[in-house]
């Protein structure tokens, strides 16, 4: 019996590689509050590309909690987060839109967590809102900001 068990992991490690969630880049970061052991908390610039709207980018400002909690993944950062989505570049829609569509999704702590970006078509202003927070396994944070950018022309809706 043949083993084809290197086969398989790496089919998985490919199929894994292939669907991980859209990261942020890191632009940069301020220090907030100095730890002694462990890195300090912050606050982090990312910028995040829209996969299916070539020309956007969203820039996120968001707490980064430090301490040895946050240096070993089990702190949990706090709801605020700023957001401004501008153009880019030209402009492109991959494929027609919902009209309202989680666009991105970041685990803020090792279980309970999430950074959420939405996006929303305003097809009657031909813009794109964009929308940030957070979300928690048992309850979420109304804490919240949003941006727009104006396309200048119909956006395909599904």
């Amino acid at each position: 019996m043949q083993n084809h068990l290197p086969t398989f992991l790496g089919a998985l490690a490919l199929a894994a590689a292939f669907a991980l969630p859209v990261h942020a880049e890191t632009l940069g970061e301020v220090s907030t509050v100095f730890k002694l052991i462990g890195p300090n908390h912050k606050i982090v610039i990312e910028a995040y590309d829209d996969p299916l709207v070539e020309g956007v980018t969203c820039f996120v400002s968001r707490a980064k909690t430090g301490g040895i909690t946050g240096a070993v993944g089990l702190a949990t950062d706090k709801s605020d987060a700023s957001i401004a989505c501008r153009q880019v570049g030209e402009i492109r829609i991959k494929e027609p839109l919902p009209r309202q569509d989680d666009v991105f999704s970041e685990r803020l702590s090792i279980l309970f967590k999430r950074l959420r970006i939405v996006r929303v078509v305003d097809a009657k202003r031909q813009s794109l809102v964009y929308m940030t927070y957070s979300e928690k396994l048992i309850e979420g944070s109304p804490k919240n900001s949003i941006t727009a950018v104006p396309v200048g022309k119909p956006i395909p809706v599904k």
